[in-house]
């Protein structure tokens, strides 16, 4: 199968309407990329709720020094450190992807949801916990975390860089990576391998719709996996 897709538009939308995290990431174990997936304590708000865009990735650090003047980091002299910064140089087709924090406090809510969305981003993913979930889920946007709860991020925490590398669970997360996440997880495809694993998971979704079909229809595990490979 030949690269069928020109822009990042019609990247998401073939993975929107063709394919899902687990064949996505059985592709990339095939390839030798075993550690994509975000702990599974990452979830989404609503069970429906699909991510799929590039990488802003955002640091968050514990920091319990307040706000200036005075701090020797004049980062941390700010309210929310970069956070604000963060929101507003978020573009069309980026998720904003936080981690770094201990998870004691939300690291997301419907204040940021509502300017995320203003700026055409696809969705947010951090590694802790958001807030604001009436309000999230009344604005549709996609939001994937460890679970709800209500505690602050000022005074616990703060923004200390973003478009930079990121450590989230196992995995490295660089702008720009490929971000795909629904109700089983999410994956994250290196920028530099994408076409491949596309490629190659809607080749396996593909294959696997037949394999469905075929052990509906009557046919054993065993003779299904000798015929296609797939199971």
């Amino acid at each position: 199968m030949t690269k069928s897709w020109t822009n990042d538009g019609e990247l998401f939308q073939l993975c929107r309407e063709e394919l899902f995290t687990a064949v996505v990431g059985d592709v990339m174990d095939q390839l030798g990329y075993l550690q994509q997936f975000l702990p599974p304590e990452i979830q989404p708000l609503r069970e429906d709720m699909l991510i799929v865009g590039r990488a802003m990735t955002v640091l968050e650090a514990d920091d319990l020094g307040g706000e200036g003047p005075g701090r020797c980091n004049e980062t941390l002299n700010q309210p929310f450190g970069l956070m604000l910064r963060a929101l507003d140089e978020l573009n069309s087709g980026d998720v904003y992807i936080c981690s770094g924090a201990s998870p004691t406090y939300a690291l997301w809510g419907e204040l940021m949801s509502t300017a995320a969305m203003n700026r055409g981003a696809v969705g947010a993913i951090v590694n802790g916990y958001s807030r604001d979930t009436r309000g999230i889920l009344q604005l549709n946007f996609p939001t994937f975390s460890m679970g709800r709860y209500a505690q602050d991020q000022r005074p616990r925490g703060k923004i200390v860089d973003l478009r930079c590398t990121l450590k989230f669970g196992d995995v490295v997360v660089k702008p720009g990576d490929l971000i795909f996440g629904d109700v089983d997880g999410v994956c994250v495809v290196p920028h530099s391998i994408e076409d491949e694993v596309i490629r190659l998971a809607l080749e396996k979704a593909s294959g696997e719709r037949q394999v469905f079909n075929a052990i509906k229809g009557g046919m054993g595990a065993q003779e299904a996996w000798d015929r296609y490979g797939i199971m």
